[in-house]
């Protein structure tokens, strides 16, 4: 039988995805082992976990896993899991509690085990407090005496910590230590040795119960903040996924289901049946009333409203909806009733998609990331290891070295007044009173739990996932989908943007400016026989040939027997007359040559900026029409935004280089260096990889079907929501707005959430760099300080805090940078 480890599966073979909900991950470590259970499992292709949204993503043979036993394989290795259920064809997730509820139910946790943390604290500061610096009066006598702090922290380890030792050790069982086996092993280690001081005063040691009650304290402290600030972290997406709507009201006869209401249906005026949105087909009528969501994707057929599109676009201006108009699920209906028709239902709608691709992109990592991730692998070993040496060496070494550490370590860990009462404890049992004495095993036990404590993994885990939840979330806030951790990193080393022109740069609606006839034709018949050509195609150029021949009125002839040649021109039987259109490669390939004088006058066009359509029937030019396609309003400022931002923008396009410098000038481009023209669809993606052989890190922005390989070329692709499905699903950040300057502001936000997850991760590793040696004593022997374990576990969580409220300060830079 093959092991785990060798099963792979064939390129052939078809991959599903599973996505599993896993919950007890504490640390970086976790996340590994919970990887590593995955990876593990036969037919596993890849799996990636997410420690903040606590979500599995697992690649998998088609049809070769069960997710309920994944599921179980990995709940017995410590992590409760289980699969996430759909929704589609009315199967329902069956969950216990609805979102709300199950909100409410973490908030009143989180509350009481702030309390419990605040009360620990509060109960262990007191008597540490009086042991080293406060003389409490004589009514605090009960909240300083040692019985009280043994049955404290008995109480602290037996029910609020009980959670974290058992965790602890089945990580330690199963070969996996996490977080939770270094807290445990610190605390049990604290309460063990000051129980033996406590039963056994002879030995003179000193009882520190206060610490182990303290640590706990801090520890869960430390957790409530960090789970409240990782909700704030994903508010975003939390409130995107409530924008999902959950019931739509079916209508049986669209002529009845005008704007104006009729009918009824449970007990209701407005007629139509409400049922789960996850029945509805494609095909299917509803009826949205206003103040009500948009239940799918669909098609307006009777009715006139304002839908509000914020949640997708962020832009707050209702837009006005008619028939023949798209709506999108999620989107608000604002003022009328309207009846539309379901176009895309389930998981194909756009806000389904959108859903999909944020929690997606949440789950992928970032390249730098997998440092952390290999360094936490390994972290928990190697701090057990760093605290057995530190035992050894202070225990061993370091105490004869310098025998006076035992006196300095005193200031601040030694606890007199406890010592005081175990030494009364022991007269009245008739024993000897010890002397006082500052055991270096003692002293090296504080300094190994401290070691062992400080240097949890948590920050390092926190790191990454953190800043990508909020930055993912700010941009589907904003309509920028940036498809996860990797292209955060891209975008922070591009050099190069490079644009598509005709509707990205431009508008993409062309106009016609000119139409000069040839030989023996006039411009009606010219523009007539281009239209019939046209007809058979969608192309912007198309559109605007045939906008001109209805605008004058022309009949537009009927043509058949299509051909198009992308990037070069079509051509049409129209009246048993061969048309040709397009460029003048396309001529020249169809054996019609030019003369000099209307190579001129294409010229002249081109030199105005203007896109030549070369018009030829029967095997001679019958002329050239002049189109010109605007810039988009915001073209100039994105670009020169985009300048100042050190990133050089350059234009791609299939259009003439004259015409692509009209373009360029108008842009303050260089046309000689920043412009690359008469680029044929297929040599666009050529083009990007000979700049990326130079060196360079580029970006393609494009919105069409020829522009997909080149957006899968680019190190970036950028694509505008207004463009092809295919231009969308290859690109890896999508502009939901039809607005150029959102490219800038995707530049911005990938830039500087990369950057939060570099500062981040510097924190987590200097943290624990500089952390790791004060606790492990190096400024013992020199000046006297060292960390308790107390303090250790305050630092500790300190750290996750920061880390996660870094993140979160996200949200305010980018809000005060725009």
């Amino acid at each position: 039988m093959q092991s785990p480890e060798t099963v792979v599966a064939s390129p052939a073979s078809p991959v599903e995805t599973i996505a599993l909900d896993v919950t007890g991950m504490k640390c970086a470590g976790c996340v590994k082992a919970v990887e590593k259970q995955l990876t593990q499992h036969p037919g596993v292709v890849s799996a990636r976990v997410n420690l903040v949204t606590e979500v599995a993503v697992v690649e998998c043979e088609a049809g070769a896993i069960d997710p309920v036993a994944l599921a179980e394989q990995v709940t017995e290795a410590g992590f409760p899991t289980q699969p996430r259920l759909g929704t589609n064809a009315g199967e329902k997730a069956k969950e216990t509690l609805s979102p709300a509820e199950r909100h409410a139910l973490e908030n009143r946790q989180q509350l009481r085990q702030l309390f419990i943390a605040g009360v620990l604290i509060l109960l262990s500061g007191i008597g540490h407090l009086n042991q080293h610096f406060i003389s409490f009066p004589a009514y605090f006598s009960p909240l300083t005496n040692i019985w009280f702090h043994w049955g404290l922290a008995t109480a602290a380890l037996l029910f609020p910590g009980r959670q974290i030792l058992v965790d602890g050790w089945r990580g330690l069982r199963r070969n996996a230590p996490n977080m939770n086996t270094l807290v445990a092993l610190g605390t049990l280690t604290a309460y063990t040795a000051s129980c033996v001081a406590l039963l056994f005063p002879q030995l003179g040691w000193e009882c520190f119960f206060d610490e182990p009650v303290m640590l706990l304290g801090f520890i869960l402290l430390g957790r409530t903040l960090e789970q409240r600030a990782r909700g704030r972290a994903a508010a975003a997406f939390q409130a995107l996924l409530a924008l999902q709507p959950k019931v739509a009201r079916l209508i049986a006869n669209p002529t009845a289901a005008g704007s104006t209401p009729t009918g009824s249906a449970k007990g209701s005026d407005f007629g139509g049946i409400e049922i789960p949105v996850e029945q509805v087909r494609v095909g299917e009528w509803l009826r949205v009333l206003p103040g009500e969501q948009i239940p799918v994707d669909a098609e307006v057929v009777a009715g006139q409203t304002t839908v509000n599109e914020s949640m997708l676009t962020g832009e707050p201006v209702p837009v006005m909806k008619q028939a023949g108009d798209s709506v999108a699920a999620g989107t608000l209906n604002q003022s009328g009733a309207i009846a539309i028709k379901a176009t895309r239902t389930g998981k194909d709608t756009t806000l389904a998609q959108i859903v999909a691709l944020v929690e997606e992109a949440q789950i992928r990592k970032a390249p730098v990331q997998l440092l952390a991730d290999t360094v936490a692998g390994y972290f928990t070993y190697g701090v057990l290891a760093a605290a057995t040496l530190t035992f050894l060496f202070w225990y061993f070494i370091g105490s004869q070295l310098w025998p006076d550490v035992t006196m300095l370590s005193a200031v601040g860990i030694e606890s007199h007044s406890a010592m005081h009462a175990v030494m009364h404890h022991a007269s009245g049992m008739g024993g000897e009173t010890p002397p006082l004495q500052h055991s270096a095993l003692l002293l090296s036990l504080k300094l190994a739990i401290s070691v062992s404590v400080i240097a949890c993994p948590c920050a390092l885990g926190l790191a990454t996932p953190t800043a990508i939840l909020v930055g993912t979330g700010l941009g589907a806030e904003r309509g920028l989908l940036i498809k996860g951790g990797d292209v955060l990193e891209r975008v922070h080393h591009l050099d190069i943007v490079v644009f598509d022109k005709t509707g990205t740069l431009t508008t993409g609606h062309p106009i016609v400016t000119d139409c000069l006839p040839m030989g023996n034709f006039i411009p009606e018949i010219l523009l007539q026989l281009a239209a019939a050509a046209e007809s058979g195609t969608t192309h912007p150029l198309a559109e605007a040939i045939g906008e001109e021949a209805h605008r004058q009125e022309l009949t537009i002839p009927l043509a058949e027997e299509f051909y198009t040649e992308p990037g070069l021109g079509v051509s049409a039987l129209v009246e048993g007359v061969r048309v040709l259109l397009g460029n003048a490669d396309w001529l020249t390939q169809q054996g019609i040559s030019l003369s000099d004088s209307e190579q001129n006058q294409a010229q002249q066009l081109a030199s105005a900026g203007k896109t030549v359509v070369y018009v030829a029937a029967d095997g001679q030019l019958a002329g050239l029409i002049g189109v010109t396609d605007t810039l988009r309003p915001d073209a100039k400022a994105t670009v020169s935004r985009l300048r100042q931002m050190g990133l050089r923008v350059m234009l791609l396009t299939g259009d003439r280089l004259e015409a692509a410098r009209a373009i360029a000038s108008q842009l303050e481009l260089n046309p000689d260096s920043d412009v690359l023209a008469d680029v044929r669809p297929d040599a666009k993606a050529a083009a990007i990889a000979q700049l990326q052989a130079q060196g360079q890190h580029v970006a393609m922005v494009g919105d069409g079907i020829n522009d997909a390989p080149a957006l899968a070329q680019a190190d970036v692709g950028i694509s505008l929501q207004g463009g092809t499905d295919v231009a969308i699903e290859t690109a890896q950040i999508v502009l939901m707005r039809d607005r150029l300057l959102d490219v800038v502001k995707s530049i911005q936000l990938s830039r500087a959430t990369f950057n939060k997850i570099r500062q981040n991760l510097f924190w987590a590793f200097a943290y624990n760099t500089i952390s790791l040696p004060v606790a492990a004593g190096v400024l013992l022997p020199t000046f006297g300080l060292v960390l308790s374990p107390s303090a250790a576990g305050a630092l500790m969580a300190f750290s996750s805090v920061s880390v996660v409220t870094n993140s979160l300060l996200l949200r305010k830079s980018l809000s005060t940078d725009n």
